[in-house]
């Protein structure tokens, strides 16, 4: 059975987000299920989604008045970091860190999920931010100041604790 489930705990009522996140529970599970034979192929499935969904939420930000060294994004590019070399760890024949890394994420993904996603999620639907269309209905919510915290609790400055209210 895998580490983790998808669940309505981890729902932030942003379908576009939530199946997202779901299909990356999902391939998480596939990952920690994988024999030895499959690891590395059903790892770089995992990366490929990651990247991707990562540069989706990314791109969000950035059209919403994020700047763009925010620390959501940068918590986004230091995962990838580590999951690309799980990558190459795997392909000279070291699967242990791959199945270590897959532990690892089934702990951080809900935190990110409930704290920075869902601040993230706020934030843009405050904006009446359309993330399949990428239109903006309420521009003139746009920050006065670019958001350099994570947009919510954890921002550093007043501009993204609004935002994401």
């Amino acid at each position: 059975m895998p580490s983790l489930v998808w669940s309505d705990a981890l729902s932030l009522s942003m379908p576009v987000m939530d199946a997202t996140h779901q299909e990356f529970v999902d391939l998480l599970a596939v990952v920690e299920a994988s024999s030895d034979a499959d690891l590395l192929a059903n790892w770089h499935t995992l990366l490929k989604h990651t990247d991707e969904h990562f540069a989706r939420e990314d791109k969000w930000m950035q059209d919403t008045g994020f700047a763009p060294g925010n620390c959501h994004s940068s918590q986004h590019a230091v995962v990838l970091t580590v999951l690309k070399e799980g990558a190459t760890r795997g392909a000279a024949g070291d699967l242990a860190p791959i199945r270590q890394m897959a532990q690892e994420l089934t702990l951080w993904f809900p935190h990110h999920a409930q704290n920075m996603d869902f601040g993230l999620a706020l934030h843009l639907k405050s904006m009446g931010y359309d993330p399949e269309t990428g239109e903006l209905s309420n521009p003139d919510k746009l920050p006065e100041q670019a958001i350099s915290g994570c947009g919510g609790s954890c921002s550093d400055n007043n501009s993204g604790d609004r935002a994401a209210a």
